[in-house]
């Protein structure tokens, strides 16, 4: 693992947020104070506040100080926030009216409702999005303990989060997968030379999640890692869903009839209770009309809108994808809130959050299509959504969109035009691929022609290999910066050793 620097934020974080209420101690009702059982996290930052996130080991009042100062002396206390056995002890508060542009430091503390007893406090940071032009860094990835391959405490945990960490990121995007609640993860795999990756289990991740509680499982293994608490701890989450969240390519409309791993068939009911532990486990800022809804939009500042789609929820059933008339995908009511919103955006710089890419073919068995992509010719099935995004783009005249995106478990740099496109109403535009963070690595993909996809860069396995354990090296997460003086966007595709694999500079357009 590389050498990491952490600066004077970071430092902090190390000392208070990895202490005692971080270690991930027995959750024993018999402990004589609560406990914070898995770290605390921010998220969905703006200019003026952000969620703050953080569980109990009982039934308790969340106590949240925010302050502008590391050592907590100008610490203000926000009305508490009751957890208990609803909620699986986790409390979500919006923290509000902060100074924009501001390093905020937070400490969250459980009393117990029974006595009033305090937990140890726990830390974290973040920075309130800027009103005004200011450099901008953040790192966006996906795919988290995918495909049997847990935390390795003596393979240092899930790296890929420290290495990303030592950027010292605005924020991150999480671009989906954020669990794996099909993937069971076994005690031990051996591996190609030998040796022995040896995960730690629990009872959640020992069977595919059917329950409310075992969703809920899928996100609090994650969060027993030694590197993402300190990740979450230090940098803002962005997040959004993809399948894994549910299982592999589902649709709303699915019936589990042949798999032998459910008891529960029906996809809408798995796929609401994954959607309310998902909501409930990640410190996201959600809907009071519709409180599942994961696309939203996010601004930070004058250079940036990030809007986040949701490519799962509003699905039709996976087909061969070659419907005439089109089939759907994002839906119309998503459909409608993305063009709005874009023609609304004034910042410099739109980056559509998608989880899943469009020009990389991605199957669901034999005949079925996952993604929009479905070979090479017209515009047929799912396509028909991606082409309106793209069609009303250049008829509102929309400068400067980008499209960043995981899912496939390897990392790879997209450019799209007209010029070799079979659908020809649309402008040039960049789509940038990252991940896995920490599951196995596979690709590469097909692609069609649709949209006019050429391969820049990527990096993936040799013909023949899949599945590569996260040992091998080839995690990925992407950087994008953002530089206030010329608003010329940087993207870095970065690896888990921290090596730059590939890097581009775009200038942003002005007519």
């Amino acid at each position: 693992m590389p050498r990491i620097s952490f600066n004077r934020r970071q430092t902090l974080l190390g000392s208070a947020a990895l202490g005692v209420s971080l270690a991930m101690p027995s959750l024993s009702r018999a402990q004589s104070r609560p406990l914070i059982t898995h770290g605390v996290m921010s998220g969905d930052v703006a200019h003026d506040g952000a969620m703050i996130w953080g569980r109990a080991d009982r039934e308790a009042k969340m106590l949240v100080e925010w302050a502008t100062t590391e050592d907590m002396s100008d610490a203000r206390m926000v009305p508490a926030l009751a957890v208990g056995t609803p909620s699986d002890f986790t409390g979500k508060l919006a923290l509000t009216g902060l100074p924009s542009d501001q390093d905020i430091f937070y400490r969250v503390t459980m009393a117990d409702l029974a006595d009033g007893t305090l937990s140890e406090p726990t830390t974290g940071t973040f920075r309130t999005a800027p009103m005004g032009r200011r450099d901008i860094s953040f790192v966006w990835s996906g795919d988290t303990a995918g495909q049997g391959w847990g935390i390795d405490e003596d393979r240092g945990g899930m790296t890929t989060y420290a290495t990303m960490m030592g950027h010292a990121p605005d924020f991150f995007l999480h671009s989906g997968d954020t669990v794996y609640a099909d993937g069971v993860i076994a005690p031990e795999v051996e591996l190609a030379d030998g040796t022995m990756w040896r995960n730690l289990v629990t009872p959640a991740k020992s069977k595919v999640a059917e329950t409310l509680d075992e969703f809920r499982g899928q996100h609090l293994y994650n969060y027993m890692d030694a590197n993402v608490r300190a990740f979450n701890a230090a940098v803002p989450m962005i997040a959004q869903w993809d399948d894994h969240e549910v299982t592999n390519n589902w649709y709303p409309n699915e019936v589990l009839a042949s798999d032998d791993r459910y008891t529960v068939k029906s996809m809408q009911l798995l796929s609401a209770r994954a959607a309310h532990a998902f909501h409930e486990m990640m410190p996201t800022r959600q809907n009071l009309a519709e409180p599942m809804r994961v696309y939203r939009k996010v601004s930070y500042g004058p250079l940036l809108d990030i809007f986040l789609i949701d490519m799962r929820t509003y699905r039709g059933d996976n087909t061969a994808n070659t419907e005439a008339e089109g089939t759907p995908f994002l839906g119309a009511e998503q459909l409608a809130w993305l063009k709005r919103e874009m023609v609304n955006s004034t910042a410099t710089w739109k980056v559509i959050a998608a989880d899943m890419p469009i020009g990389m073919m991605v199957r669901d068995g034999e005949t079925a299509m996952e993604n929009g992509a479905n070979g090479d010719g017209p515009v047929l099935g799912r396509e028909k959504d991606v082409a309106a995004v793209l069609s009303f783009i250049k008829s509102a005249q929309i400068l400067n969109t980008v499209w960043l995106t995981a899912d496939v478990h390897y990392t790879a740099a997209h450019h799209y035009s007209p010029d070799r496109a079979v659908f020809q109403d649309f402008d040039p535009f960049w789509e940038f691929v990252s991940g896995p963070l920490h599951a196995g690595t596979f690709g590469p993909s097909d692609y069609d022609n649709t949209f006019g996809p050429e391969v820049r860069f990527a990096k993936h396995p040799e013909p023949g290999q899949a599945n590569l354990p996260p040992s091998d090296g080839m995690q990925f997460f992407g950087q994008v910066d953002i530089a206030a003086d010329t608003g010329v966007m940087t993207v870095r595709l970065m690896d888990s050793a921290d090596i730059e694999l590939w890097s581009v500079d775009l200038d942003p357009q002005t007519v």
